[in-house]
């Protein structure tokens, strides 16, 4: 039987492909009817992996990859950092990703990613996330960890059609 606990590590550069795989996997699955469908259609697995390899390679700055496995196999990412205002950062950290293979949804995956994050950002007033509005199951997944809507949104815009998010806030310390 497998540990139902995932591992949380450090991403790594032969992660990329599998951590863009669950992205794109991810996206289509959590955006379906928020965002438009051709919009999902083209995202694409080895482009966003090529993205990633080349931003590894370079560093990624003050972002922090986590992957979180299962037997031996990568089932989920997240990255988090400093949050991004403008150009600049704030003493805030934002948590900028989580997903998790949809073929393990519901596995505590998200949880565990989401928890490593928040402990890794502990020295941080606050933590911060956007999620799209439409989205319920991702604003109950933060609600049920604490977060909060504090009011700000902003639009992505996916082919033209503008998608509402909302930031989400939690004390980051303990």
């Amino acid at each position: 039987m497998d540990d139902p606990r995932p591992r949380i590590r450090p991403m790594t550069l032969a992660d990329c492909e599998r951590v863009s795989e669950i992205r794109v996997r991810g996206w289509r699955h959590a955006y379906r009817g928020l965002v438009p469908q051709p919009y999902l259609d083209r995202l694409d697995v080895t482009a966003d992996a090529e993205r990633r390899r080349a931003r590894f390679a370079r560093g990624d700055g003050p972002v922090e990859n986590l992957v979180a496995e299962r037997a031996g196999r990568v089932v989920g990412w997240a990255a988090h950092g400093p949050y991004r205002d403008g150009e600049g950062h704030t003493a805030d950290a934002e948590l900028y990703a989580v997903y998790v293979d949809p073929a393990h949804l519901g596995g505590g995956i998200g949880r565990a990613l989401l928890a490593a994050s928040l402990e890794r950002c502990a020295g941080r007033p606050r933590m911060l996330l956007w999620v799209l509005k439409g989205n319920a199951p991702a604003r109950r997944f933060y609600e049920r960890a604490g977060f909060r809507a504090d009011g700000a949104e902003e639009v992505f815009e996916a082919d033209g059609v503008s998608v509402p998010e909302v930031r989400y806030a939690r004390v980051a310390r303990g």
